[in-house]
């Protein structure tokens, strides 16, 4: 629902502006960044950096990968709600009816007809695109860390329900088995896991948008709201506008419309993008961004606690790397979901300073909280983990967001690895800390 208040060329600049600005961090402005590559205001609907050119730090003397848990998004989708097509090709063909489109509003109209068309029983559904997203992934993880993943190394593979992350589940497994046939797979999606792989806290989720929150949030968009240059573009009746256009929402579903492009097949014949502005683009960007803090993020404009609706999870990836580090053998752990539980999970591991806190929105994105770094399609997290043998009990490890090496609040002469008993004292303390409404 509407928030209150490319070519592949351009998929290029998405792999390159988000592995290497995820690193660089705030080297160029965001507005920049737009402006370069308008596809990363497109927020969660932004496409994987789908890179081979990873460069680790080594790890120290002696010490080999054994044990892998990771936790990923689907691939790319469609859009998962009908209205988001619907609405604005229901907008744009009453006013065509009636002669109130430009020639540009009549090009667009044909445009979203034509997504519209495309996507239909298709709402929700993972594309090509999103198959092959998570095989690369896979690749990379066997190719990267062969040893954990040599012999009849174990892997266990969990997925929420929804079709979508079942069938990147089977993705990756896929490419797994076709890479190492004597892998001893097992996978499951099962209700029986949805407790943790995607916990829906009701307590929490009541108090994402607290009238503080509510107020805040509207002050910020009102700043941005800024509709008029584009709706006098489409439309050639500025009274029709005005009485018979809820331009807000229009100007809302388009640009959801030309995010989504770019993780279908239509990417390179259709440009919704163009029609918008690189300025109008960035404060659209502003608004999502914000919402996304306020909703998933560490916001202290409703208590700050909304990363913790993925303590179970968290709980969850100790207790089963506890589990395999006693093992003798190599193996992996693989969960698939949703983006609504990596962003959160990377604010309460406090990745990257993603568990930055404020009450002024102005100031999110100053602090480089910028969530198309944290969950494009396909985002993922690998906690990765090292030691010289079943007898070495100093187990260190590494976190990679999004394939990439990431640093933790925690003291370390070795990072970007960590000791593994540091980091279970750090965030079970955190967690136990935490008193549930």
């Amino acid at each position: 629902m509407r928030r209150k208040g490319g070519n592949s060329v351009l998929r290029i600049w998405v792999v390159v502006s988000l592995s290497c600005l995820t690193a660089g961090g705030l080297a160029q402005t965001i507005f920049e960044e737009i402006a370069r590559n308008p596809h990363l205001c497109g927020n969660n609907y932004c496409v994987y950096p789908d890179s081979d050119h990873h460069r680790y730090t080594p790890a120290p003397e002696g010490k080999r990968p054994f044990y892998l848990s990771h936790y990923g998004r689907h691939g790319s989708r469609n859009m998962s709600q009908r209205e988001g097509y619907d609405i604005p090709f229901e907008i744009l063909s009453k006013a065509d009816s009636l002669g109130k489109l430009t020639t540009l509003g009549k090009k667009v109209l044909w445009q979203v007809g034509t997504v519209r068309e495309d996507a239909s029983n298709r709402w929700g559904d993972l594309t090509e695109l999103g198959s092959r997203q998570h095989r690369h992934i896979a690749r990379r993880m066997m190719e990267n860390f062969p040893e954990v993943f040599e012999d009849s190394a174990c892997i266990d593979a969990r997925s929420t329900t929804k079709v979508r992350c079942i069938l990147s589940m089977g993705a990756a497994l896929q490419q797994m088995k076709a890479m190492n046939p004597h892998l001893r797979i097992r996978m499951d999606a099962s209700k029986h896991d949805m407790w943790y792989l995607n916990h829906q806290d009701r307590v929490l989720r009541k108090k994402m948008m607290t009238p503080a929150a509510q107020q805040a949030y509207d002050v910020f968009t009102k700043k941005r709201e800024h509709n008029g240059r584009l709706m006098g573009s489409l439309f050639n009746d500025t009274a029709y506008v005005r009485q018979q256009v809820d331009d807000g929402t229009l100007n809302y579903y388009l640009y959801k419309l030309a995010s989504i492009l770019q993780d279908t097949r239509l990417e390179d014949s259709l440009h919704l993008f163009r029609i918008f502005t690189d300025e109008e683009l960035y404060r659209i960007w502003q608004k999502e961004n914000a919402w996304w803090y306020i909703s998933f993020g560490p916001c202290l404009l409703n208590g700050g606690k909304q990363p913790y609706t993925q303590r179970h999870l968290l709980r969850r990836m100790i207790a089963e790397a506890d589990s395999c580090i006693a093992l003798p053998e190599p193996g992996a752990t693989l969960r698939f979901g949703h983006e609504t539980v990596v962003l959160p999970l990377t604010c309460l591991l406090e990745l990257n300073g993603f568990g930055f806190q404020t009450m002024d929105l102005e100031e999110v994105e100053r602090n480089g909280w910028v969530a198309y770094r944290v969950y494009p399609m396909a985002c993922n997290i690998q906690f990765v983990f090292y030691r010289r043998d079943i007898f070495d009990k100093d187990v260190l490890f590494k976190v990679l967001l999004n394939e990439q090496e990431a640093t933790l609040p925690l003291p370390s002469s070795i990072a970007p690895y960590y000791r593994w008993s540091d980091f279970r004292e750090y965030y079970l303390k955190k967690l136990d800390a935490y008193q549930e409404y």
